[in-house]
């Protein structure tokens, strides 16, 4: 059953998602016919075209990936730290020390240990 666009690549951000989109018509029985470039899907040419589509997508997520892992390795090798910041948790003992023995305030604690005061609330509310 063809189906008729505007222009295919109306309908994907990229050639990946533009792919994604052909695979799962097929797979539906829907071939895909441009109404204003030569792409159809119903015609060997077409499938062929499809075909090439999906390598140079897969060479676009492989050079993406590339890159990514590059600029990773790069910031590391600055010595910049990756990921997620690091939880406050590990500080929730140093918290209640310094609340209950040595009478600073939640104010007081989260400057000193460079935490911000709600999560200074919160671990002393966690430890009730």
């Amino acid at each position: 059953m063809p189906s008729s666009s505007g222009g295919w690549t109306a309908g994907g951000r990229s050639l990946a998602d533009l792919i994604l989109t052909l695979k799962k018509l097929t797979e539906l029985g829907i071939d895909f016919v441009s109404l204003t470039e030569a792409f159809d899907t119903t015609t060997p040419t077409g499938r062929a075209l499809a075909s090439m589509l999906a390598v140079f997508a897969e060479f676009e997520r492989e050079i993406l990936s590339e890159r990514v892992k590059a600029g990773i390795a790069q910031a590391q090798s600055k010595g910049r730290t990756l990921g997620r910041p690091v939880s406050v948790a590990n500080k929730a003992v140093e918290v209640r020390s310094l609340y209950r023995k040595d009478k600073l305030t939640k104010s007081e604690i989260a400057r000193n240990l460079g935490i911000s005061r709600t999560s200074v609330r919160r671990l002393l509310q966690t430890s009730r």
